[in-house]
């Protein structure tokens, strides 16, 4: 498995800022996870919230705990509330139930690590991890909520 490096996970944050300033979105806190759910890298921009780092935190892990996005892991949960009763019981707590949290694969399609943004609306936390994402090299997963 190839791994992601800190300038790798640097430039995917900076791609997504870069995205919010253009859409003029709220400060957000973006985390990046490597394969095996270990912080790569974190930034929170002046303004945002308390809580935020956390949520982008567990936005990025239920991505890479599932194999699927946070809006995806979401909606399995409105699917199977019990089954994700359980795994959030076993993974600590650490699963955010939101969208925001997407995936990054490498050229060949293997998941290398997972990003989860907060501080603006669901959707476009969404399309600033999609931004970073592309912008540094790596692809998104092919698999999308049907409203993407």
């Amino acid at each position: 498995m190839r791994a992601m490096s800190l300038k790798e996970s640097l430039q995917i944050i900076d791609g997504a800022f870069a995205r919010a300033a253009e859409l003029k979105l709220k400060p957000l806190t973006i985390v990046v996870l490597d394969a095996g759910g270990h912080v790569k890298a974190a930034q929170k921009q002046d303004g945002c919230s308390l809580m935020r780092y956390d949520i982008a935190k567990g936005k990025a892990f239920a991505a890479l705990a599932m194999g699927r996005s946070s809006k995806l892991v979401l909606q399995k949960s409105r699917e199977k509330p019990i089954f994700m009763d359980v795994l959030r019981k076993m993974s600590d707590d650490q699963l955010f139930l939101e969208g925001g949290g997407q995936l990054i694969l490498d050229q060949e399609g293997e998941v290398i690590g997972a990003i989860g943004i907060t501080g603006d609306v669901n959707e476009m936390d969404d399309e600033c991890a999609f931004s970073g994402i592309r912008g540094a090299g790596f692809q998104i997963d092919p698999v999308q909520y049907k409203g993407e």
